[in-house]
């Protein structure tokens, strides 16, 4: 006897209870959900921690460290050009061997005044050297001050954008020395600066 061939059939899947579990869902969403309240003024709110790579060019640091101040600008013809606008300032006449000197000088924290006889000293000479830092004061004669404004002044002068500004703070300075240097930067109206920090290795628990 033969065998009896069924038909096949296409599967059919009832959605109506899927269709009703999803409005649901819809729903309970769109009334639990709270609106967005407008803020009277926009606002960035920063992250807790930023990876952030230093620019060669058109960067300035402040170090703070030991209650010292130390300050460093990028590009060796904005130092030369700082340089000649502090000697106009101060009345100190630097030959091109000085500036040429200075050129070189990464960081400094010398005063204004016994810069002379600190661009004199070897290189080892300037290694071993132990540098007072540059004076800050909260008035309008601050040499940090004149120095930041010179800095500023050049390089916008030689490559037509403003200088940025970092300030570098020992983890364990004390408060006073770097309220000072923010207040210096601020009688500028340099409001805005980086803080330069190392970063934070998150650990699991």
């Amino acid at each position: 006897m033969p065998r009896v061939k069924v038909g096949r059939k296409s599967t059919a899947i009832d959605m109506t209870a899927m269709c009703d579990v999803a409005f649901l869902l819809l729903t309970f969403f769109i009334l639990s959900a709270k609106p967005k309240v407008q803020e009277p003024l926009p606002a960035e709110v920063p992250a807790s921690t930023a990876t952030f790579t230093i620019p060669e060019t058109d960067f300035s640091t402040l170090t703070v460290a030991q209650g010292k101040v130390f300050f460093n600008v990028q590009g060796a013809d904005v130092r030369v050009e700082a340089l000649k606008l502090m000697g106009e300032k101060y009345n100190i006449n630097f030959t091109p061997q000085e500036q040429q000197q200075f050129a070189g000088v990464e960081s400094f924290g010398v005063p204004i005044g016994t810069l002379k006889q600190y661009l004199a000293l070897s290189n080892d000479q300037k290694t071993s050297y132990q540098q007072p830092g540059i004076p800050v004061d909260t008035t309008d004669n601050s040499e940090l001050s004149d120095w930041v404004r010179s800095s500023r002044k050049a390089n916008l002068g030689l490559h037509g954008v403003q200088l940025q500004i970092a300030i570098k703070g020992d983890s364990k300075e004390e408060y006073p020395t770097i309220k000072k240097v923010i207040a210096c930067l601020q009688k500028q109206q340099q409001n805005k600066f980086s803080l330069i920090t190392s970063l934070k290795t998150l650990t699991a628990k």
